[in-house]
């Protein structure tokens, strides 16, 4: 490995360490300080955290892939997801902001549903938060995973290694800076994956004398990939665009909205986010377009599609500029892992320790547990990574699905119907989870095809999960008069707001 890279990466790591220990003195007295910062982000910090850690390595390695191996056809896809990006900006953001802090300082997702709809058996808050942890779980270890990959093909080093410097590191800063730090690092990583996104397809699209070359030898691959709607249905379209409405069952991105600092800062957040992701997916389509043209007209050998990025990182910069580079595809993957991180860590704290075995433990206690939990969950998910041939990535393929079908429907109408109770909360959170499932694993088929190649499984799980929440909190008792009331105070609040 060439000693720039290295002293790229070095870097990198001292910033994310230092960043951690920054947020230590700042904001870890209390649990509301180490799990949500406090309510105290700014707009911009807030935006490029909820970008940052949703996009991962799909926005370096999965998106340039699949562009480069189909072309323009994934616009669809990325489509869906900016439109779904944004309204969850506009329409859970400002709501789900104001309702949390009136529901008794709500710190996690499931905590916040109990106390919604004044669940007395405690469903509402267990079921959800074993969800989380489980499903994390395998998110983080799919991350790891990523990580360890990553150093062994691009750095030479070995995939245990690897494993362990990617979770080493993410461990660090957030076991010491909670969600504070969590929440810098994913800006500071949001930064450079913004940065890098714009300046590998410039400098690859430099080696071709005009737009009209580069087309051209994109093209002389395969004509089809520069067409948007070659091989795409209806209800293809449909299916792509569905990938959208997973964003509001997203906990690890919607427990950004609770933690700005005001409700009136949330149009300045979506400005920034919005902006943010709309230059980043237009900069990773280009990645896969131009590094397909880039790729035939040198006569280049490329294994995965997938290492684009990369390929072009190191052929096109010195090592110092590579290794920023490849940070960048860190930055991706660490970002994601350390929200999921303490999101799980968040559940364990409050909706499993303080509810089951120390209902009076202190905040300094709270704050503890929490950091003892980022160690168990990131050590469960190394174990699941070690063997690198693991179906992890595999389970975790589905489970944007299966957070977006349970806890989608759940949000939005807890947010905005007044007439939800208890039993439909949990009817629509288990019927869209079992549809899912359902519609994976199901021994039918539509057309000769599985349901899931048909039509992505969120589209169906979301809509059952509806059907169900409406259905069930009709035919079942109304909510209470004090459920309404603080319904009521969180319509006004966002008035004021």
């Amino acid at each position: 490995m060439a000693t720039g890279t290295l002293v790229s990466l070095a870097l990198y790591f001292i910033l994310m360490l230092g960043i951690g220990f920054y947020a230590y003195r700042t904001s870890t007295d209390d649990v509301s300080g180490y799990m949500l910062g406090g309510r105290k982000l700014g707009p911009g910090l807030m935006a490029l955290s909820a970008g940052a850690s949703d996009m991962s390595g799909w926005l370096l390695m999965g998106l340039p892939g699949a562009v480069y191996l189909s072309g323009f056809s994934n616009a669809w896809l990325a489509a869906g997801l900016f439109l779904g990006a944004f309204m969850n900006y506009l329409v859970v953001a400002p709501r789900l902001r104001v309702y949390t802090e009136l529901a008794d300082d709500a710190i996690t997702l499931p905590e916040f549903f109990e106390r919604r709809f004044e669940d007395k058996t405690q469903l509402l808050r267990i079921v959800p938060s074993v969800v989380i942890i489980i499903f994390f779980t395998l998110y983080t270890s799919s991350g790891v995973l990523a990580g360890g990959k990553l150093f062994e093909s691009s750095f030479g080093l070995s995939y245990e290694l690897g494993l362990f410097i990617t979770a080493g590191v993410v461990v660090l800063y957030t076991m010491i800076g909670g969600f504070l730090a969590v929440s810098m690092t994913d800006f500071a990583q949001g930064c450079i994956m913004f940065v890098a996104l714009i300046l590998v397809p410039f400098v690859a699209y430099s080696e071709f004398g005009s737009l009209s070359e580069l087309m051209a030898a994109a093209s002389s691959v395969d004509p089809t990939l520069v067409s948007v709607t070659h091989g795409m249905s209806v209800l293809a379209v449909i299916s792509a665009l569905s990938w959208g409405l997973g964003y509001v069952g997203q906990p690890h991105i919607i427990v950004r909205f609770m933690a700005i600092r005001s409700v009136r800062e949330i149009r300045t957040a979506r400005r920034i986010g919005m902006s943010w992701m709309f230059v980043s997916v237009i900069g990773a389509m280009s990645t896969g377009f131009v590094g397909l043209a880039y790729v035939t007209k040198f006569g280049l050998q490329l294994e995965d599609p997938e290492t684009i990025f990369i390929v072009l990182s190191q052929i096109l910069f010195n090592p110092l500029i590579a290794g920023f580079l490849l940070a960048a595809i860190l930055a991706a993957i660490m970002s994601t892992i350390s929200s999921q991180l303490l999101v799980s860590s968040s559940s364990l704290t409050e909706d499993f320790y303080k509810i089951f075995i120390r209902r009076d433990a202190s905040q300094k206690e709270l704050v503890l547990v929490g950091r003892l939990s980022v160690v168990l969950v990131a050590l469960a998910a190394i174990a699941l990574a070690y063997d690198s041939s693991s179906s992890v990535l595999s389970v975790v393929g589905n489970a944007w699905a299966g957070f977006g079908a349970a806890f989608g429907p759940l949000v939005i109408l807890s947010l905005f119907w007044k007439r939800m109770n208890a039993a439909g909360a949990i009817a629509g959170m288990v019927s869209g989870a079992v549809t899912v499932l359902v519609w994976i694993y199901a021994p039918f088929t539509i057309g000769g095809e599985s349901p899931s190649s048909v039509m992505f499984e969120l589209a169906p799980g979301a809509l059952v999960a509806t059907l169900a929440i409406l259905i069930v909190s009709r035919m079942t008792k109304a909510p209470s008069d004090s459920i309404t009331s603080r319904f009521d105070d969180m319509e006004k609040g966002l008035t004021e707001g």
